[in-house]
């Protein structure tokens, strides 16, 4: 006998809570493995090279093991999702929110490693890499639509010049890579 199926109508014509679609970061897992493969490296190195002096101990073998975890710690990248409305970064540690709909100010930082910093109404503050937007355009439509409701509600009152310049330089990434893809470029 099969199961049974029932649909529940949708009165005000939203979406269900369960229909609406998480998207993530489609290459953090790349990185991640990339992260633990140099943790282990680096112990396993230290470990030979402890054993060739013949200085090997329990005591530093934890200490390499200690600084092999804090380089995963440091080169693992958060965890970025996006779903309803909603931008996040989940790190090893931290876990950071910003309401995409209600937006306050978008900036990037300068510096060596720039970041796009969102800060939405209710003080949620998120810093990204903006090549995990150019990365995973589906992250970034997310982030624009919820960007255009702030707008549309007023709530977003800076940083607009800078969604359109990360919107080009995102759509131009595309063109290249369908291009580079097609054999055309």
């Amino acid at each position: 006998m099969g199961r049974r199926i029932k649909k529940r109508a949708l009165v005000d014509g939203s979406p269900r809570a369960d229909a609406v679609r998480t998207v993530h970061d489609r290459y953090w897992a790349r990185e991640f493995r990339s992260a633990v493969l140099y943790g282990v490296l680096l112990f396993g190195a230290l470990v030979l090279l402890d054993c060739g002096f013949a200085r090997l101990t329990a005591v530093r073998a934890g200490w390499w093991a200690a600084l092999a975890v804090l380089l995963l710690i440091i080169l693992t990248p958060p965890r970025v999702s996006a779903a309803a409305g909603a931008l996040a970064a989940r790190g090893l540690v931290t876990h950071r929110r910003v309401r995409t709909d209600r937006l306050a100010a978008v900036r990037i930082s300068e510096g060596v490693s720039q970041r796009v910093i969102l800060t939405d109404t209710s003080g949620g503050r998120l810093m990204l890499d903006p090549r995990v937007l150019i990365a995973n355009p589906l992250l970034w439509h997310q982030l624009d639509q919820g960007a255009r409701r702030s707008l549309e509600q007023g709530t977003l009152r800076s940083g607009t010049p800078v969604l359109e310049r990360l919107g080009r330089r995102i759509d131009g990434e595309l063109c290249r890579g369908t291009l580079r893809a097609s054999g055309m470029e």
